[in-house]
């Protein structure tokens, strides 16, 4: 198990969201995008991701936003006894910026080695079952990162890249 910055493990982090004095929306224990947080900032070269913001990254170096692209909803089953099973997915999009001098092939090299070693340690995470979980059956789940790529870069020597991040899962009903 992979620890989170308070000491817990992802699995503490179990979905299953309540619904909190019969209002709507979910409980205290549900919070994806903090559980995101946390696992890409256990990312052993994370501090090229600081300060990691929510929605919103600055044009300064050394920053990143994590931006939420929703909930798509895969597939909804239902089986003769009438449960349903419905297989989800969120999407990200982490953005990263860091130096890159126009023309300068070392520096766009080292952003590029970052952003795929990035998405191996993501993999790995998930193949190994230490991503954090979002459904009701985790040694299911998979999350991917992939298409890192460059998102746009200026003379000043600032840009922008960009890795899609996906986590896939299933909850009964």
């Amino acid at each position: 198990m992979s620890a989170n910055l308070d000491g817990g493990t992802f699995d503490d982090y179990s979905a299953g969201g309540s619904v909190d004095g019969g209002g709507f929306g979910p409980g205290p224990d549900y919070e994806p995008l903090e559980r995101m947080r946390q696992f890409i900032a256990a990312y052993p070269h994370a501090e090229a991701l600081q300060p990691l913001s929510i929605d919103f990254a600055d044009r300064v170096p050394g920053g990143a936003g994590l931006f939420p692209g929703g909930l798509v909803e895969v597939r909804r089953t239902t089986d003769l006894l009438g449960s349903v099973t419905v297989e989800s997915q969120y999407n990200f999009a982490l953005y990263t910026v860091m130096t890159k001098a126009p023309g300068e092939d070392d520096g766009a090299t080292l952003n590029a080695e970052w952003q795929m070693a990035f998405q191996e340690w993501v993999q790995e995470q998930s193949a190994r079952h230490l991503a954090p979980t979002f459904g009701d059956e985790p040694r299911t789940e998979r999350m991917t990162a992939q298409n890192g790529t460059i998102f746009s870069a200026d003379e000043e020597g600032v840009a922008v890249y960009v890795i899609q991040i996906s986590a896939s899962f299933k909850r009964f009903y």
